[in-house]
């Protein structure tokens, strides 16, 4: 039987794991921490000498434990001000959750796409696709057969599309981004119309607390007003640039030492911004680090 100490920096050690899986599922730190913890007691009752594999024993657990928070969660944001977007995840690199989604490529926009998802196609991909559990330990941990979840995986990987994890994209991903900020700040409004997609999304998140846009903008022209509008008017002692995000890059606006806002891009398979993610709501801006 494994020692109090082995079995914690076991624990400890597939920590980032569990976290990205209930992140993803979920959608905000403070919900996959919470499952993080849970899945700690639940591992503490449990004697490591007899579990074959902890990794993936770990990995289930923490899937299990996000799909049963589903319910509460999804009633919180049944009232929510707008469109609702992920908590933005703006630590640096040296930490081991920021480590894992930079390494796995898990970006911004993949999440916004995944969580468009059933949460059970969610955690499917989650663990299948990203950490490559095998199906029949994917199918145990959903209490479901191999075969249901071979479906379940088909079904996430059409939603998900041309959001994939590719080193190409991620090159892609950065020029954009940087041709994206450039456009903004200079105001040069045919440069912007020229790196966004004709049929672009925007969705701004301001949680009621703060101005946001209620509805989604669509479309090159109406999002590319929208911004060089907001840009003309920055707020006095505002300093803008690009940082770590999630599994990727993007643009953090900071007052102080108080982050802002942070802008997120998905990019399409000919390299143009198919979506522009926006979050000002505080209450997702509070835990991000307050950056360069």
């Amino acid at each position: 039987m494994a020692s109090p100490t082995e079995q914690d920096e076991l624990f400890a050690a597939h920590r980032p794991l569990m976290f990205a899986i209930a992140y993803e599922v979920l959608g905000t730190r403070a919900d996959a921490d919470d499952v993080v913890q849970d899945s700690y007691l639940r591992w503490a009752g449990v004697d490591p000498s007899v579990v074959r594999d902890p990794r993936a024993y770990l990995a289930t657990i923490a899937a299990r434990t996000a799909l049963n928070a589903i319910r509460t969660v999804s009633r919180r944001r049944e009232s929510y001000p707008g469109p609702w977007l992920p908590e933005p995840l703006a630590a640096g690199a040296d930490d081991p959750e920021q480590r894992l989604l930079l390494d796995e490529q898990l970006s911004y926009a993949l999440t916004v796409v995944l969580l468009q998802a059933t949460p059970e196609q969610r955690a499917v991909f989650m663990l299948h696709d990203v950490f490559d559990l095998p199906y029949p330990a994917v199918a145990e941990a959903l209490g479901k057969s191999q075969a249901a979840v071979r479906q379940i995986a088909a079904r996430a990987r059409a939603r998900l599309g041309a959001a994939d994890r590719s080193a190409s994209s991620t090159r892609e991903s950065t020029a954009a981004l940087a041709a994206f900020q450039s456009a903004v700040e200079t105001g040069d409004l045919q440069s912007l119309m020229d790196v966004l997609a004709p049929d672009a999304v925007l969705l701004s998140d301001g949680g009621g607390k703060v101005v946001a846009a209620r509805k989604p903008v669509v479309g090159a022209a109406a999002i590319a007003g929208f911004l060089l509008k907001i840009a003309r008017t920055p707020a006095p002692g505002t300093r803008v640039g690009i940082g770590p995000l999630n599994g990727g890059q993007g643009i953090l606006v900071h007052a102080g030492d108080r982050l802002e806002l942070t802008v997120a891009l998905g990019v399409d398979e000919r390299g143009r911004v198919s979506g522009v993610y926006l979050v000002r709501n505080p209450d997702k801006l509070g835990g991000a680090a307050a950056g360069p």
